[in-house]
């Protein structure tokens, strides 16, 4: 069955809610400056103690994190910058999941060169997401043309997940993405959050309706 992985957590309650909503990861930011959700190693490391009935994902822009993952005991990594395949061959030497993001700014995407390469260094998944009319990567809201991810993830070689603009409301139109025969699942933030921005346990739920359940039936 396709994954969910909801990005953004910050404390336990997030975590149950999440968890007992249906998602499958949660994604745990550090190194990510300026983001709403950036935390420190230390609360990185007592959340992902306690995600007992969720994965944790440590989320990051950073060129090197293998001594925060050393801490934390964090097992999947997804490299959210522009770090190159260097970065995953060496944290392929601990022994962890690494998920990179290509990022996608019209039809363009500037990994797309390096994707063999990626792969060559140990990636075990991409995760396609949109680049932000500023440059802003990460929780944009912004969706991409599914054709535009088709033709991208035809150039790839193991499993990938899709952000960007996620919800409930959309699944349908992105059902020849999900069919693609390595789409993994998707990653959302916003799509997951209510009007005040906290995490609405009934949009995890829909969200994991029709992205996954609906997608395996």
């Amino acid at each position: 069955m396709p994954e969910l992985k909801v990005c953004g957590a910050t404390s336990t309650a997030d975590l149950g809610l999440l968890a007992a909503a249906g998602a499958d990861l949660v994604g745990l930011w550090h190194g990510v400056p300026g983001g709403h959700a950036d935390l420190t190693v230390g609360r990185l490391t007592s959340l992902a103690a306690a995600a007992h009935l969720i994965t944790p994902v440590l989320v990051t822009l950073a060129a090197d994190v293998r001594d925060v993952l050393a801490v934390s005991g964090i097992r999947v990594v997804q490299l959210h910058g522009y770090q190159p395949p260097g970065t995953v061959r060496a944290l392929k030497q601990l022994d962890v999941h690494v998920i990179k993001v290509l990022h996608v700014s019209g039809s363009s995407c500037p990994e797309r060169p390096l994707i063999r390469a990626y792969e060559r260094a140990g990636v075990d998944s991409f995760l396609v997401d949109a680049v932000g009319a500023d440059g802003r990567i990460g929780s944009t809201a912004q969706s991409l043309p599914p054709a535009t991810v088709l033709d991208l993830v035809d150039a790839v070689s193991v499993p990938f997940l899709l952000a960007g603009g996620i919800t409930a409301a959309n699944a349908d139109a992105f059902a020849e993405v999900a069919a693609h025969p390595l789409f993994r699942g998707v990653d959302v933030d916003t799509g997951a959050r209510d009007a005040s921005g906290a995490f609405d346990a009934a949009k995890v739920s829909a969200l994991r309706r029709n992205w996954t359940e609906r997608v395996a039936a």
